[in-house]
C-alpha cells in the first residue's frame, strides 16, 4: 500500500510539474517573440514572426540595436520614461501611505462611518473602469487634474479600494495589546502607526506595491483620457509609432515594448518572494 501510495504521489507530482511547465511556456512565449523580433528588420517581422534573426545569408534579418535607437528617437522615450516613472512612483507611494493609514483607522475605529467607507471601497473594486471613464475624464478636466500631478490623485482614488482591503485584512491580525502598550508609554496615534503598525506592514506593502506598479506603469486608457498627448507616458508614446493608413514600424514597436516591460520585470523578480507571503498573510489573518 505504501509503495502504491508513493508511486501515486510521484506520478501526480510529475503531472503537476508538467502542467506548470506548459503554463510557464505559454506565459513566456509572447515575451520571447517580442524580444526576438525586436532585433529583426521590420519587413521580416510580419513575414516570419516566429523565426530567429539570421546573422548571414541572402536574407539577413538581424539589425542589432537599430530598432531600439529608432524607437527611442521616434517616441521620445526618455521623456516618456520620465513621465511614467514619476506617475508610477508617486501614485504607488500615495496609495500605500494613505490606504494603510485608512485601513488602520477603519479597522480600529468601529462605527457606521468607517463601515460605510470600507464597503464603499470594496464596492469600487467591482465597478468596471469603462462605466466611469467619461465622467472621470470630465471631472478631471473641471478640477484641473489633467496633468502629471493631478493624475496621481486619480490613481490614488482608483487604487485605494484593493490596497485598503488587503491592508485591513492584515491589520486585523495584529494584536491590539501592542498598540495599547505603546499608548501607555506615551505614544501618540501617529507615532503608534509609524513605529508599531507600519514596520509590520512591510511584506504586505511590497505585495500591494508590486501590483500597483504593474498596473500604473502599463496603464494606457486612464493617462490617455486625462493627460492625453501633452504628457505622453510610455504606453501612449508607443502607440504613436503607428503611421498613416495603418502603417506600423513593427521593429521599433517591438523594441519599445521590450524597454517598457524591462523595468517591471526586473522589479518583480527582485521582490517576488514577498508576493505570496503578503497575500497569504492578508488572507489568513483577515
Amino acid at each position: 500500500m505504501k509503495k502504491n501510495a508513493g508511486l501515486y504521489n510521484q506520478t501526480s507530482q510529475t503531472i503537476i510539474f508538467g502542467v506548470l511547465i506548459l503554463v510557464a511556456v505559454y506565459t513566456l512565449f509572447p515575451i520571447v517573440i517580442v524580444l526576438m523580433n525586436s532585433f529583426k528588420g521590420k519587413l521580416f517581422i510580419s513575414a516570419a514572426p516566429f523565426k530567429f534573426p539570421s546573422f548571414s545569408g541572402a536574407e539577413q534579418t538581424f539589425v542589432g540595436i537599430a530598432n531600439y535607437t529608432t524607437g527611442i528617437k521616434k517616441t521620445k522615450f526618455i521623456k516618456a520614461f520620465g513621465y511614467s516613472l514619476w506617475i508610477t512612483v508617486a501614485s504607488t507611494g500615495g496609495i500605500l501611505l494613505l490606504s494603510s493609514m485608512l485601513a488602520w483607522y477603519i479597522t480600529r475605529v468601529k462605527n457606521k462611518a468607517t463601515s460605510a467607507i470600507y464597503y464603499t471601497l470594496v464596492f469600487s473594486m467591482i465597478v468596471p473602469f469603462q462605466m466611469v471613464m467619461f465622467t472621470m475624464s470630465k471631472m478631471a478636466n473641471l478640477l484641473h487634474l489633467d496633468n502629471p500631478i493631478g493624475i496621481i490623485v486619480i490613481y490614488v482614488g482608483f487604487g485605494a479600494g484593493m490596497s485598503t482591503f488587503m491592508f485591513a485584512g492584515f491589520i486585523k491580525g495584529i494584536p491590539l495589546s501592542m498598540e495599547e502598550a505603546a499608548m501607555i508609554d506615551g505614544a501618540t496615534p501617529p507615532q503608534i502607526f509609524g513605529h508599531v503598525i507600519l514596520p509590520m506592514l512591510k511584506s504586505q506593502a511590497i505585495t500591494i506595491g508590486i501590483l500597483e506598479i504593474m498596473w500604473v506603469w502599463n496603464d494606457y486608457l486612464l493617462p490617455y483620457l486625462t493627460i492625453g498627448t501633452d504628457y505622453k507616458t510610455i504606453p501612449i508614446a508607443i502607440q504613436y509609432l503607428r503611421g498613416g493608413y495603418g502603417s506600423v514600424d513593427m521593429g521599433a514597436m517591438m523594441a519599445m515594448l521590450v524597454l517598457a516591460m524591462l523595468p517591471v520585470i526586473v522589479f518583480y523578480l527582485a521582490c517576488q518572494k514577498y508576493i505570496i507571503k503578503g497575500v497569504l498573510a492578508g488572507a489568513v489573518k483577515g
